[in-house]
């Protein structure tokens, strides 16, 4: 109540609301022991009948419903689990109903409802059979030419065979409200209904993650094609995301060939969480690689007592002053002049990748006579080209040290010196 209070909510729990329409209703529940359901149930029911009176008048006239289940009976074929929620369902009547490839019409054989006490889906079949059904109601439903029907998708009936063409018009852009498929860069998303489907792709464009394709039925080897399409233009979006969905044989092949991820699970917030843990992962991986690409900065001294040898390569003590140095790094001094490259580091004798600020080390520099192009006590800088100076102070200033950023300050300086526009 506090939180919400915070947020400029008005709640109570839901015993004490004397007016549900200024108070928000807390009702306490468990979702492991139950406590608390039927409370919610019966709150949601007076609020639906008290508010939505309007919303909830039964015509008696085409009956109008739900597919709850797509499920296959000894006897009878292909059969729809279904809720009835409007109007009247006749045996014998057209059915329109959405599918994978389409809009279903077919005309209705039978309409099976449960012996009292008995659910729709009990695994016993102990049905009786009806001739008609009025809303609200559950109904088996039996019928030709079911194959593709999908759960969640609306039912319609007609009896006026003349409108069939405008009924399934109306049923199929129902079904385009929910399933996508577009050209535009974004994920592939797949679910067991329409239902899911719907509350999925809610979720994800409330998190702003385009969306390229979102419909019903297993991982295809066409959906991963479509994933491969869409990482040639954005690899982070190339992803498949399968919600209580399997995934074909031939599909899982092909997304292990081009490296395509499949997120697998029945909890939708933690498909979502395991396609941003992956996507985190990629981009950060992504940044490293493309940091590693660029030539950071970085100077260091040259210690006096510490020439071992003067030429050819010159190889002299150091101490690092800011940033890193490493091998093939080319150097410069403070009046901008180019005065060799790195060859090799070592520390207590053994060659290593990089030296970081503070370390004492010996370094192998190919170019330069010590005496004649430096000399002990010199501070030489790491030749960081311009196309790298922009993107390090933009994209990645705050991977940076603050050594690493004074030093690029001060090899701006250096390099503007002959170059007025030098790092702008």
């Amino acid at each position: 109540m506090g939180s919400l209070s915070t947020e400029g909510f008005q709640a109570e729990r839901f015993d004490r609301v004397k007016d549900f329409t200024k108070t928000v209703a807390i009702i306490p529940t468990s979702g492991k022991t139950g406590e608390g359901i039927p409370e919610l149930l019966a709150v949601l029911a007076g609020l639906t009948q008290r508010y939505m009176k309007e919303k909830l008048k039964v015509v008696t006239g085409p009956g109008k419903g739900v597919v709850l289940e797509v499920r296959e009976e000894p006897g009878l074929g292909l059969t729809l689990d279904a809720i009835i929620y409007d109007g009247i369902v006749r045996k014998g009547d057209i059915i329109v109903v959405g599918g994978l490839d389409g809009v279903i019409v077919s005309r209705i054989r039978s309409l099976l409802q449960p012996k009292p006490l008995d659910e729709i889906r009990d695994p016993r079949d102990k049905f009786n059979p009806v001739d008609q059904v009025v809303a609200a109601a559950g109904v088996k439903i039996v019928a030709p030419d079911l194959e593709g029907a999908v759960a969640g998708s609306p039912i319609r009936i007609v009896w006026d065979e003349s409108i069939v063409e405008e009924i399934e018009k109306e049923v199929e852009e129902e079904l385009e409200k929910i399933r996508i498929s577009t050209d535009k860069t974004g994920t592939i998303l797949k679910a067991d209904t329409l239902g899911s489907l719907e509350a999925i792709v809610n979720y994800f464009r409330e998190r702003n993650i385009p969306i390229r394709m979102a419909d019903v039925g297993d991982v295809s080897k066409r959906d991963i094609m479509e994933a491969i399409a869409v990482k040639e233009k954005d690899p982070f979006l190339a992803a498949i995301l399968a919600f209580n969905v399997k995934v074909l044989p031939d599909a899982e092949e092909e997304a292990r060939r081009h490296n395509i991820p499949i997120f697998k699970s029945n909890i939708i917030y933690r498909l979502f969480n395991d396609y941003e843990d992956w996507l985190i992962k990629k981009r950060e991986e992504q940044k490293k690689k493309e940091l590693e690409s660029l030539i950071r900065p970085g100077k260091f001294k040259i210690l006096p007592g510490y020439v071992f040898r003067r030429s050819k390569p010159a190889i002299v003590g150091v101490k690092v002053l800011a940033g890193k140095i490493q091998p093939k790094y080319s150097l410069i001094n403070s009046d901008n002049q180019k005065v060799g490259s790195i060859l090799q580091i070592q520390d207590k004798g053994q060659n290593i990748k990089e030296a970081t600020k503070d370390m004492e080390v010996a370094v192998s520099i190919k170019g330069p006579i010590v005496g004649r192009h430096i000399k002990e006590g010199d501070v030489l800088y790491v030749d960081v080209p311009e196309s790298h100076a922009r993107i390090l102070l933009t994209k990645f200033k705050n991977d940076l040290t603050i050594d690493e950023i004074e030093t690029l300050q001060e090899l701006i300086e250096i390099k503007r010196k002959e170059k007025p526009f030098w790092g702008t």
